[in-house]
């Protein structure tokens, strides 16, 4: 019994990464109705960046841990200019910013995976395609005891930041203009720049935001299960991420992050009813189960009605 609670406790910390990770696909998608399949990729180089200053270069994780963030927040820049941007002067389909993002997403993985020793990008990047972790003593690893559980201090860290956050972006979009004019934007571009929005620099706000709370959620990965790699984006989260705001509610932040928990759980109950070997299958089975029964997830809204 009290190894399932540990378990379910592990989950709860999960949680929070899947929530964070699914919070930037939400806003994206609230405010485009696209989704940014590069997301997964720019957690994977939040990691990957915060890592590769760590332990290559000998940076204080304090340091590396924003430098990652910032990457990520500049990699939003870029998936504008060059994935979605010139697509939306051009009023091309949906369909097709969801095939440029999935572009970048498959260059970036394949630039960090051929950062081998004599390649260009082995400054960043030297171990191809092998999982690696942070250096051991680059958080503090001590653990305390409660109520009979293992608590890891770094994880309540992470559980901490996480729900902070949460509740900034949600007073951040729900209480300040900038937050009003992004809703403006989601509701009706056309007419949020007749009212004087000026709906590109809306688009970049929410691109940058997003993209750096995907290298954030890379980072806190990277910091609870050790185990970074060119793919991590793609096998550990990309198809959890898309559960989650399924689950949740297509273009709802409450519901992204309830669903973000909510998956974890029902991972972790998974693991300790039916084994390891299920535990893959539970996104997608989430996701179609709640496609069959509520289509538009728990606190799902009109098409309209976003962020």
């Amino acid at each position: 019994m009290r190894y399932d609670a540990q378990q379910i406790l592990n989950g709860v910390f999960l949680g929070s990464i899947y929530a964070l990770f699914a919070v930037g696909y939400t806003l994206v998608f609230g405010v485009l109705d696209v989704l940014n399949l590069a997301h997964s990729a720019v957690f994977m180089l939040g990691a990957v960046l915060a890592y590769s200053l760590v332990a290559l270069h000998g940076t204080p994780f304090w340091i590396a841990a924003p430098i990652a963030i910032v990457g990520g927040g500049v990699m939003g820049v870029v998936i504008e200019f060059v994935c979605l941007r010139p697509l939306r002067r051009r009023d091309a389909p949906p369909i097709t910013a969801l095939i440029s993002t999935i572009g970048l997403a498959l260059v970036l993985v394949a630039l960090v995976e051929q950062g081998r020793p004599g390649r260009f990008i082995s400054w960043l990047w030297r171990d191809g395609a092998n999982s690696v972790s942070l250096p051991k003593g680059t958080v503090p690893d001590r653990a305390f005891h409660l109520a009979g559980l293992i608590v890891p201090e770094t994880k309540v860290a992470i559980l901490v930041l996480s729900l902070i956050l949460m509740v900034v972006l949600g007073a951040v979009i729900g209480r300040t203009n900038a937050g009003r004019a992004m809703r403006a934007v989601a509701e009706n571009p056309t007419a949020a720049r007749i009212l004087g929005i000026n709906v590109d620099r809306v688009i970049l706000t929410t691109l940058i935001a997003s993209s750096a709370l995907a290298a954030l959620s890379g980072v806190l990965y990277g910091v609870a299960i050790s185990d970074i790699s060119p793919y991590i984006g793609r096998d550990q989260v990309e198809l959890r991420g898309l559960a989650v705001i399924v689950l949740g509610g297509m273009g709802s932040v409450t519901g992204s992050i309830v669903g973000g928990y909510l998956l974890a759980l029902i991972e972790v109950i998974t693991l300790l009813t039916l084994g390891t070997n299920v535990r893959a299958a539970i996104a997608f089975a989430a996701l179609f189960v709640m496609l069959v029964i509520r289509p538009r997830g728990l606190f799902g809204t009109t098409a309209r009605e976003r962020v």
